[in-house]
């Protein structure tokens, strides 16, 4: 399982990367940006989960990360014009790049690469999702899902108990539907 982190200071408009962006500042080296977490979940097995808190130091107005309880490192406020004062939107989920040539889709998978309604032990979830407001409160988003077709899809809007609100995700991208 790969981490995936976009850091952008202008809302995509022309800065942009994945994983360890410039800029980042590591302050733990237990985890590598970008590697891969040990051991994986398993089809029909034992499943692993990991937390992730981002949330920006009302002092310094950096924004910190930190992962299974520690902090890793964050991005300073300076690399940023447009998440100054705060985020006006958070997004959870899964992403691809589709490079498909000749017209069709790519066969890169999402997540594990099942389909949501496959449910939990086969396609890829996201639980507890949770936002700090400017009162550093945690809150319990709404969540919108705008993307399903026969390639990816998302079981949303769910909340449950422990779980929290969660949803799952994926696809096994180009397939006999999804072309």
């Amino acid at each position: 399982m790969g981490l995936l982190y976009f850091g952008q200071s202008d809302a995509y408009q022309k800065t942009g990367c994945y994983n360890l962006c410039s800029g980042f500042i590591q302050t733990n080296n237990k985890y590598a940006i970008g590697g891969s977490f040990s051991p994986t979940s398993q089809m029909d097995g034992t499943q692993y989960e990991f937390t992730i808190l981002i949330w920006k130091d009302p002092r310094g107005g950096d924004w910190w990360m930190q992962l299974n309880g520690e902090l890793i490192g964050y991005w300073p406020s300076v690399l940023f014009t447009h998440l100054r004062r705060s985020a006006s939107e958070i997004q959870w989920g899964g992403e691809i790049v589709n490079r498909g040539t000749h017209g069709q889709h790519t066969t890169t998978q999402m997540g594990s690469g099942r389909f949501s309604r496959e449910w939990f032990g086969k396609a890829s979830y996201i639980r507890k999702i949770e936002t700090v407001d400017a009162h550093n409160t945690l809150r319990t988003p709404d969540i919108y899902t705008g993307y399903q077709q026969n390639c990816y899809d998302i079981l949303s809007d769910l909340d449950n108990g422990g779980w929290g609100r969660y949803f799952f995700f994926g696809g096994p991208g180009r397939n006999k539907d999804c072309q």
